[in-house]
């Protein structure tokens, strides 16, 4: 298996009609998030297929992958580096995951789109996080850079998947000021998600935070909600109104 196999499979497998679409839908334009990005066209299913496939490519050619102008090459790394962390996990090799995990947080510069940081940013960071320090999530959560911001939240959608809430909590708080339509509607996700696994925390972080929280994130928030009670959240008059608890899982 080699990196030049990789590029060769994914190019064959793209289309010109998708590789438009996709420039478009992923905000490629002058000035854009994605300004610069190259599609080839290649549907997500089958960029994990070509991954898994070549899953035994040394980490040296998954960085050069991984650097790519090309979308669907920096995102097959990625899935790469899922899948073979998900395989280290099984088989308990510690070394292995903290060799993926370090490579990962060494090059946040080329996970630069939303799709690749939410494809990965939980399966990776969040799932070596679970029981260790998460300092590092406020670093990322600090940066100037856009996707490391969405990387820091989108991380504890697997704490989240393990009734671990609090960090999700904090760097949610920490983000309501970001301007950024991309992580207000990460962070509408994950509360989101929050709201799934305890519904009165939810509701406890909307009525203290309401007039900070933008409303792409309110939206996302919410969007759960029965109907009658996501128009008055989004009226503001559901704020004052007793919150019944349904039992937290903390």
């Amino acid at each position: 298996m080699s990196l030049t196999a990789v590029r060769a499979e994914l190019a064959n497998l793209g289309s010109a009609e998708k590789s438009r679409i996709s420039a478009r839908f992923f905000k490629t334009g002058p000035g854009q998030y994605g300004e610069g990005d190259v599609f080839l066209g290649v549907p997500v299913p089958e960029t994990r297929k070509v991954a898994i496939k070549h899953k035994t490519l040394p980490l040296k050619e998954a960085e050069a992958l991984l650097k790519s102008k090309i979308h669907e090459e920096r995102l097959c790394a990625v899935l790469l580096l899922v899948h073979n962390y998900e395989k280290a996990e099984k088989e308990g090799d510690v070394k292995r995951k903290k060799e993926i995990l370090d490579f990962y947080l060494k090059s946040t510069k080329y996970i630069n789109n939303w799709d690749i940081v939410d494809l990965s940013a939980d399966k990776i960071l969040g799932r070596y996080l679970l029981n260790e320090d998460r300092s590092v999530l406020y670093k990322l959560a600090a940066s100037g850079n856009i996707w490391e911001r969405r990387m820091a939240i989108i991380a504890t959608f697997y704490f989240l998947r393990n009734n671990q809430y609090d960090d999700t909590i904090k760097l949610a708080k920490i983000l309501l000021k970001d301007k950024h339509d991309l992580i207000q509607k990460a962070v509408g996700w994950m509360l989101r998600e929050l709201g799934k696994k305890d519904e009165r925390l939810l509701e406890q972080f909307l009525r203290k935070h309401y007039k900070k929280i933008p409303r792409t994130t309110l939206r996302y928030a919410i969007e759960k909600f029965p109907e009658s009670k996501r128009k008055a959240y989004l009226n503001g008059k559901q704020l004052f109104q007793k919150v019944v608890s349904k039992g937290s899982k903390r």
